[in-house]
């Protein structure tokens, strides 16, 4: 996943050209402060929830959209997904909340299509190679069967975040949608997702009356949405699916219902009518969003950072800001550390982010100390190799003692062998950290400060850190903070 550096550039400056916004709809625990930030800037929100009509005094439509902003799975961050220029110009926007908000492009867009190779078989589908990603073919939707190295024509179904265990989902079938509809090939009766089984029926009544069907050889899945549209905003959603039938058809050069064939010798993006970026919050930039939510209603001290960790969690922060209007004071760590963990005995996983979007786990800990700003894990770890940076022997039996104070921008661990002797220490330095019930997170800065066990004080990994400022995975201005905390670690040990 790479970066705009321009994007990064930024450096905390909202969008001001107005010109650039367009129609977006909100999904997730970030909603409310996207809302506000967008309609600062110019956007214009549609299909707004219920609890965001009460909350802000305009006028929301029910009408198609640019883009979608909906929040991750893991509520870590956002996808944003729709036209490209509309994409882009939200992710400027969004890029600007915070010094630890990461955006990448995603190089396998929902509905984009490609000529993919199967890598490997798994018990429930398939592997494939897209290019410059990997997605995943159910057997399911497979006729026949594949082979590593079979050539297979296939369309993202649902896009997935780079730091996520997930391959994008995909599909042999292409499909063409939107809000409203989605035409699939084939022939057979329209049908409706809704669970309002009247509103269904009604609304599959009016389109026989009036005659409006599928173009030949396709047929009609309305959303739940189109059961509040009017007849003329359903034709006008079914003609444009149709336009997009005709323009796939024209740029696969042929038919455009995929099937396991693929014109071409190598992976690689057919055709994509859309885009999709996904961005990452770190602890800053959950707390300028806080203060951004506050702006419209009841927000308390660290809303986002709560939410991020768990849906109990999250149900949480509604039910105190729904009684009080809390206090503004400091984020109360200890408070949901007791309530929602972590807690003394309980073990948690290191999620070490990367700053080019991807995540890798450092493994987990069990949890020997917490108080009312910090957390200790502690690993018994296997022999073999060297300690990165240190340069010293792995052996069976030594342990790794990890502190994580929420908020800062730095962590120790300190490696012993099985007498307790200290074989160095090493510093990582990093975006704030986040103690969550389950995992602590952070996205790695690339320069580290090492201790050696003779006292010994080392910095490394400098370059690295300016070749993610070159690439524009890392903003100038983040790169100068991580510089600043190594200058004083250095100093300070």
């Amino acid at each position: 996943m790479r970066t705009k550096p321009e994007r990064q550039a930024n450096e905390g400056c909202k969008m001001t050209d107005n010109e650039t916004a367009g129609a977006v709809r909100i999904r997730g625990i970030y909603t409310t402060a996207l809302t506000q930030l967008c309609l600062q800037n110019g956007w214009s929100v549609v299909d707004a929830s219920s609890p965001i009509k009460r909350r802000f005094d305009a006028d929301f439509e029910t009408t198609a959209h640019d883009i979608t902003i909906s929040t991750t799975d893991d509520r870590t961050g956002v996808g944003i997904d729709g036209t490209p220029a509309a994409v882009e110009a939200a992710s400027d926007l969004i890029s600007s909340v915070g010094i630890d908000t990461f955006v990448w492009e995603d190089p396998t867009p929902s509905g984009g299509i490609f000529d993919g190779q199967v890598t490997e078989t798994l018990g429930s589908g398939a592997v494939v190679d897209l290019g410059k990603r990997e997605g995943f073919l159910p057997f399911r939707v497979v006729e026949g069967r594949l082979e590593d190295g079979d050539m297979v024509r296939i369309q993202v179904r649902e896009a997935a975040a780079p730091w996520v265990s997930d391959r994008p989902l995909l599909g042999t079938d292409l499909e063409v949608g939107g809000r409203l509809l989605t035409l699939r090939p084939g022939s057979g009766e329209q049908t409706v997702d809704s669970r309002d089984e009247a509103a269904a029926r009604e609304l599959l009544g009016m389109l026989e009356l009036l005659e409006i069907k599928a173009p030949e050889g396709w047929r009609i899945r309305w959303q739940h949405a189109a059961t509040e549209a009017s007849m003329d905003d359903l034709q006008a959603a079914l003609e444009r699916a149709a336009e997009r039938v005709d323009t796939l058809s024209a740029e696969l050069g042929g038919e455009a219902k995929g099937g396991i064939t693929a014109a071409g010798d190598s992976p690689g993006l057919l055709a994509a009518r859309s885009a999709s970026t996904w961005a990452w919050f770190g602890r800053s930039s959950r707390f300028e969003l806080d203060a951004i939510r506050r702006e419209v209603t009841t927000t308390m001290t660290g809303h986002h950072r709560i939410k991020a960790g768990s849906a109990e969690a999250s149900a949480g922060v509604d039910f105190v800001e729904a009684l009080c209007e809390p206090a503004d004071e400091e984020f109360p760590f200890e408070t949901v550390a007791d309530v929602f963990g972590p807690t003394e005995g309980e073990s948690v996983e290191i999620g070490h982010g990367k700053p080019a979007g991807h995540y890798i786990s450092l493994g987990s800990g069990t949890v020997t100390d917490r108080d009312d700003e910090s957390v200790r894990l502690r690993r018994t770890l296997s022999g073999g190799g060297s300690y990165d940076g240190l340069g010293v022997p792995r052996e069976a039996g030594d342990t790794a003692t990890t502190t994580f104070r929420e908020g800062r921008w730095w962590y120790p661990t300190v490696y012993r062998d099985s007498d307790g002797s200290v074989k160095g220490t090493y510093v990582n330095i990093c975006t704030p950290l986040e103690c969550f019930p389950e995992t602590v997170r952070y996205v790695d800065l690339h320069v580290d400060v090492l201790k050696h066990a003779d006292g010994r004080i080392e910095r490394v990994d400098d370059e690295e850190l300016a070749a993610a400022v070159e690439t524009g995975y890392i903003s100038k201005r983040l790169a100068q903070k991580a510089r600043s905390v190594a200058s004083a670690l250095e100093n300070a040990l």
